[in-house]
């Protein structure tokens, strides 16, 4: 049998060696064909056709040299220079010889923005090639050096060039961009008239000739350098669009209209062409026409990958100052820094500091217009932005004096306009809204002031006064869709839902893409329970653009309300997916996500991918701390904070923020640091005093702590925050009755139910769940619809252990959010004090709302082994501990289960580390008892 069995497998193996040679031949011929189609329709500028027969050929042979070459040059042609680069590469680690694809492998580099590495890379060094090759690559070479802006470096390349062969054209066409670039025309000329020589009827020659006339000012022999290059060679795109520019600086626009269409025709997607439409189709007050040739320019720019052209100096521009005059300001940000670092000291920098302003980056809006407005200072526009920056920063000496400046230059409603919305960047409420009434009342034709005001009041909770300038400006502006998206917006937010619904379908009949508008009916939609009608609106908005990430970011919000993580989570994906270099909401909101769902590896993947867009950006740097946290890793998280605080200048509000995160890890001296740099730009900023309080509270110095709590009281004597500080310090002492002599102080001031529940924990722990409840339910007698003091009081009811009260509480919560997992949580667990069957159930509803909720899968643990169902009881509490080993109810309940089943040895492990260090947990008694037990 044995020899039997030897025998089979030596014939098995010599048909496989066999029949190998002839599979791989069969292969290999079937690629070859492909490649010969491929090579054909190359030669027939069939790129697109060559690309995917190439890609057939791999499928059969993943090994040929030759489709790799021929596929990397294709990719190249159209426009895919990092596919190109990868298929070079794999070309030369396959084994080509570097000559064949050295020159295509530098262009796809420089094609990319690598010109750092395309000068650097070895496998692109021109020693050790054949000459001809040696002068392309070398002139490539220049061309990456030339846009690093190290024009010595690129001309000497292109000098060593041309001396391997002085009669070939291109090495004397190669000087003339870098002679004019250092105004060295003289030189230039020669080198272009050097070309002309050798190539008369060259149209790249006779182009560059033209552009020495047009770079010294001579534009009569410009144009005519242009017509003969064009004559030349018809389809020469680029003299087609030098002259069309000069045309317009001499405003024949009609002439330039016909250069533009024939460019156009030749080069549709050269965004250059779409601006130059742009400009005559505004100088002919067609806005529409305008408004469509600068999304062309947006829709051809976006998708490429920033450093793709980010030593393309006329392309940043075109698309900063597209996004800038389509409204896009964020967008138009990473394009306009990059042109402006090219070109110092123009007026992109007014137009990258208003960016700033809006991120708010106040910081660097200081800084662009402080250069800016000495070399321009009698630029009243620079002098407001730049004291409107320095307001929301604090530094009120420096404001006034600009500002001052700026109004006796032009005192108009327009500038109190803008002094008021930096005051509202700034976080000072009342002065803004006093200065935008001033504006608004001088003009109401000051719609900005008017929307500002809008939000003002709404963000502090008046929407009585919202809905008033609402309707006013309505009534102004009855056709103007923004504005009853606006007043809609106000009525949604006070509760309105019918008059938001009506006001949204009004100015959608205005203008019918109004994405907020149609976003505000989803979310109406939603609040309002009707996920469904609002899942409609969403996709049919989505079908026209597939990639639109305002409308995946919804979709994710709505599924996640709805209670469908999983599709939530795709539709938040794709959001990031689609989002450009620039757009960040989505990446945020993914990090959240993951914290928010106990997955803190990928939250902090997740905020990798985020820095990487924003690698200096303050709150990103914030976000990846926070990931950091959750993952364990709290030194990390210092170190990124602290690299925040630095970043964050003296922004107060954003440097708060940070300490806060730093307070939350522990970091007491880092958190300080941030407070009192907060401070130093602002010494009455209230925040950062009461926070400094909290901290050295924490740090144990209790009267320090009161000092500055009094200081708090003194800075802001009718807001309630050095009352609720002082209840701090009392309760660090043991003074009950103080703390809650402060906190009635607070809730007089602030009546809100934030200070009735610090008021309610207070006196429930003082005098007992009853005198607590007594307080919110007189609240609630008043406010009925106030979940969080309806939550309060029912944790109250579960203090002295009156379930059925704690049970009426929830079910009135979930009437009006039936799918708060906390609520159903907490539900379940007094279920389950009561024996009442319905716990499992409950629980099971909380856990399937976020099932990734290690303490939703306790309780759901728990509750399936009250109910006789171990396997599930384990598969849960498993999952839970893993998600939370931190957490002894958790191991406590898991060592229960286990030990039920019989596993004594892993139930005593758990419990050993639910008691490791003796530290108190609500279900260390029973650990404890149970230990003993298996003991």
């Amino acid at each position: 049998m044995t020899r039997q069995s030897a025998s089979l497998s030596g014939l098995l193996a010599a048909l496989l060696i066999a029949g190998a040679p002839v599979a791989l031949a069969q292969d290999a011929t079937k690629a070859s064909r492909f490649y010969e189609d491929a090579l054909q329709r190359y030669e027939k500028h069939d790129i697109a056709g060559a690309i995917v027969q190439l890609k057939n050929a791999l499928q059969a042979d993943k090994n040929q040299l030759s489709v790799h070459v021929l596929l990397g040059k294709a990719l190249l042609a159209d426009s895919q220079p990092s596919a190109a680069e990868f298929e070079l590469g794999e070309a030369l680690r396959l084994g080509v010889n570097r000559a064949e694809v050295a020159v295509a492998l530098a262009m796809a580099m420089n094609s990319q923005g690598k010109q750092p590495q395309t000068l650097e890379d070895p496998r692109l060094q021109p020693a050790g090639l054949p000459p001809g090759i040696q002068q392309q690559l070398m002139l490539e070479r220049a061309l990456a050096q030339s846009d690093l802006g190290d024009t010595k470096a690129a001309l000497a390349s292109v000098l060593d060039a041309r001396a391997l062969n002085t009669a070939e054209p291109n090495g004397w066409m190669a000087e003339v961009p870098l002679r004019v670039r250092s105004r060295q025309f003289n030189e230039a000329h020669a080198a272009a008239d050097q070309a002309l020589k050798l190539a008369p009827d060259n149209a790249e020659a006779l182009y560059q000739k033209a552009s020495i006339f047009h770079a010294s000012g001579q534009i009569a022999p410009a144009l005519a350098g242009y017509e003969r290059a064009i004559k030349a060679n018809p389809k020469h795109a680029e003299s087609h669009l030098a002259r069309a520019g000069l045309l317009i600086d001499l405003n024949r626009d009609a002439d330039a209209l016909a250069e533009v269409n024939e460019l156009q025709a030749l080069k549709p997607n050269d965004p250059r062409g779409a601006y130059l439409r742009a400009v005559l189709a505004e100088r002919a007050n067609d806005a529409a026409t305008s408004r469509a040739a600068l999304k062309r320019i947006t829709d051809l720019l976006d998708p490429v990958p920033i450093e793709y052209i980010r030593y393309r100096t006329q392309l940043l521009m075109l698309n900063g100052l597209a996004h800038y005059s389509l409204g896009e300001l964020e967008k138009a940000k990473p394009f306009l820094e990059l042109a402006s670092r090219q070109q110092p000291g123009s007026p992109l920098v007014k137009l990258l500091a208003q960016v700033a302003l809006k991120e708010p980056n106040v910081n660097r809006a200081i800084e662009l217009l402080d250069a800016y407005v000495k070399a321009r200072p009698g630029d009243g526009q620079a002098l407001l932005m730049l004291a409107s920056a320095h307001m929301s920063q604090g530094r009120h000496a420096r404001a006034t004096a600009l500002m001052q400046e700026a109004l006796r230059a032009k005192d108009s409603p327009e500038y109190r306009t803008a002094l008021g919305l930096s005051l509202l960047q700034s976080g000072k409420a009342a002065p803004a809204a006093e200065e935008l009434a001033k504006a608004y009342k001088a003009d109401p034709k000051q719609t900005y002031a008017g929307l500002a005001l809008i939000t003002l009041h709404l963000r502090e909770g008046q929407s009585a006064k919202a809905l008033a300038v609402a309707d006013n400006l309505a009534r102004a502006n009855p056709n103007n869709a923004t504005v009853l998206m606006v007043q809609a917006y106000a009525k949604t937010q006070s509760g309105d839902y019918p008059g938001g619904r009506a006001g949204y379908e009004k100015a959608l009949k205005l203008d019918p893409q109004l994405m907020e508008a149609r976003l505000g009916l989803v979310r109406i939609d939603t609040v309002t329970g009707n996920y469904e009608a609002a899942n409609k609106r969403l996709r049919e908005v989505l079908k026209g653009d597939e990639r639109n990430t305002n409308v995946l970011f919804e979709l994710a919000l709505l599924h996640e309300l709805w209670g469908k993580d999983d599709e939530a989570l795709k539709w938040l994906e794709s959001a990031v997916d689609a989002s450009g270099p620039r757009e960040t909401r989505a990446n945020f909101a993914l990090v959240a996500w993951h914290l928010r769902k106990g997955q803190p590896a990928r939250a902090v993947d997740a905020a990798k991918a985020l820095l990487a867009k924003l690698p200096e950006d303050v709150e990103a740097l914030q976000a990846y701390a926070g990931a950091q946290a959750a993952n364990g890793d709290p030194a990390g998280a210092k170190t990124t904070l602290t690299n925040a605080a630095r970043r964050a200048a003296f922004d107060a509000p954003r440097l708060l923020e940070v300490a806060r995160q730093q307070a939350s890890i522990k970091d007491y001296s880092g958190a300080s640091y941030s407070l009192d740099k907060a401070l130093s730009g602002n010494p009455d900023y209230v925040p950062a005093l009461a926070m400094l309080a909290s901290i050295d509270l924490a740090q144990g110095d209790a009267a320090k702590s009161e000092q500055r709590a009094k200081q708090v009281i003194q800075a802001a004597p009718k807001a309630a925050i050095g009352y609720n500080l002082l209840a701090e310090v009392a309760t660090s002492r043991g003074q009950a009755n103080v703390a809650i002599d402060a906190l009635r102080k607070a809730h007089d001031i602030e009546k809100s139910q934030a200070s009735l529940a610090r008021l309610m924990r207070a006196v429930g722990a003082q005098s007992g769940p009853k005198a607590a409840i007594d307080l919110g339910e007189a609240w609630l007698k008043k406010n009925p619809s106030d979940l969080a003091v309806r939550n309060a009081v029912a944790i109250q009811h579960l203090r002295g252990h009156d379930y059925a009260a704690a049970r009426k509480q929830y079910e009135i919560i979930l009437k009006q959010r039936p799918n708060h997992a906390d609520t159903l949580n907490n539900l379940a667990n007094v279920l389950m004090e009561s024996k009442d069957p319905g716990a499992l159930d409950m629980a099971e509803r909380a856990y399937k709302v976020d099932n990734r909720n290690p303490m939703l899968m306790d309780t759901a643990g728990w509750a399936n082994h009250l109910a006789g169902k171990p396997d599930r009881a384990l598969q849960l509490l498993r999952d839970a501990r893993l998600r939370a080993p931190d957490n002894r109810d958790i191991r406590y309940h898991l060592a229960a289960v286990l030990a039920k089943a019989g596993r004594s040895a892993e139930a005593r492990e758990e419990l050993k580390a639910a008691l490791r260090d003796n530290v108190s947990f609500a279900s260390a008694e029973d650990a404890k008892k149970l230990l003993a037990t298996l003991n």
